[in-house]
């Protein structure tokens, strides 16, 4: 049985061309936003999903704490943290090791973008108050939006963030030619039940996005950072 509950499955727009066969779409969307007074993007980072909780580091199954080289200066961190936690859980893109693509202009190697707490997902604003406390960054904030009154000009404004080259210089790393970024995630700035969260997030991946290889592990590369020897780096 699992120590506690994992992240949801964030569903796509329906004009995202990233999908794959396994994802889900929501078709839904635009009568979803009409219900959401202000829309928060924010940039979808190519890293591991982590949970920082009482219980431990989580990487995609909460079934038991992740052991992954690759978290183990995130799990050094979480052990001078996890007596204040109590009933949060901090969800955050761990770029330690370098997936799809490789950023060269990372200042940190742990971005926080949402915060559970029981059945509830904190607000934007409470997140980042608690990731401050945290001493962590959040993920890139690229649009603060109060949804338009027509779906297309919504999905234009969208398409048009997503050529961008994003905040950390992405580049792709079987080419090692600059990226743009790898998509967007979409939250409803106000917090929202956990049971809620299909029509309260939804995300968009660009086409040609490079799914990270299922053997990415065994040759990983640990990504490097602006300022080397912070508190979050190990020697490796």
């Amino acid at each position: 049985m699992a120590i506690s509950q994992k992240y949801g499955r964030t569903w796509h727009y329906p004009f995202s061309p990233g999908t794959t066969s396994d994802d889900r779409i929501q078709y839904e969307y635009w009568q979803q936003l009409q219900q959401i007074p202000v829309l928060i993007h924010t940039e979808k980072l190519d890293g591991e999903n982590n949970c920082l909780s009482r219980y431990g580091v989580f990487a995609r199954s909460h079934a038991a704490p992740t052991t992954s080289a690759w978290s183990e200066s995130i799990r050094r961190y979480w052990q001078s943290i996890k007596n204040d936690l109590g009933d949060l859980e901090i969800f955050l893109e761990n770029l330690y090791a370098i997936h799809s693509i490789e950023y060269k202009n990372l200042d940190h190697h742990f971005y926080v973008f949402g915060i559970r707490e029981g059945e509830r997902w904190l607000s934007w604003e409470e997140t980042q108050f608690y990731a401050a406390m945290l001493d962590l960054p959040v993920v890139p904030e690229i649009k603060r939006i109060t949804p338009p009154a027509t779906r297309s000009e919504f999905e234009q404004d969208t398409l048009s963030l997503v050529s961008s080259r994003g905040t950390f210089d992405p580049h792709d790393v079987h080419t090692g030619m600059p990226a743009t970024i790898e998509g967007i995630v979409s939250r409803n700035a106000a917090g929202y039940a956990v049971s809620d969260f299909a029509n309260n997030v939804f995300k968009y991946v660009r086409k040609g996005h490079v799914k990270t290889d299922q053997h990415w592990t065994r040759h990983w590369r640990r990504a490097r950072l602006n300022n080397e020897g912070g508190s979050y780096v190990a020697a490796q």
